[in-house]
């Protein structure tokens, strides 16, 4: 009987280890933060990530301007896990976009569903070197 509780016990830590080895969220891969600076734009304009990979993109503002982050198709493409502003996690059901009044970061914790290529852009300043994409491969 001993034999058999034995290999229970490897079979089950097995399905556990294997269990957790599926969850996405376990351990984001870390994007470069984006900075938006009044001055100089975008400090990326092109990101190249894998669809299914569970991702942290961290968004900073030098709060000289107001800044709306627009990635609509992006977001509508993705799983969005959490954002964090502040220490404060919200969970949404989706993301059109998010918004800097003043200095600061918000992390997104997200999962790219499809490949394809996403704009990222500010409202209002995508031509003044607010605009990047995030190619999903």
């Amino acid at each position: 009987m001993t034999g058999r509780l034995g290999l229970l016990g490897i079979a089950l830590a097995m399905l556990a280890g294997a269990a957790q080895a599926e969850d996405a969220t376990r351990r984001a891969e870390r994007l470069e933060p984006l900075a938006l600076s009044a001055a100089e734009g975008f400090s990326v304009t092109r990101y190249e990530i894998e669809a299914g990979t569970y991702y942290r993109w961290r968004i900073e503002s030098d709060g000289l301007e107001e800044y709306k982050l627009l990635a609509p198709e992006l977001f509508r493409e993705s799983w969005i896990d959490q954002v964090v502003i502040e220490d404060k996690e919200v969970k949404p059901y989706g993301l059109h976009a998010v918004e800097f009044d003043d200095e600061g970061e918000i992390d997104i914790w997200f999962i790219p569903q499809r490949p394809g290529e996403y704009p990222f852009y500010i409202e209002g300043l995508d031509t003044q070197g607010f605009r990047g994409v995030m190619v999903v491969k």
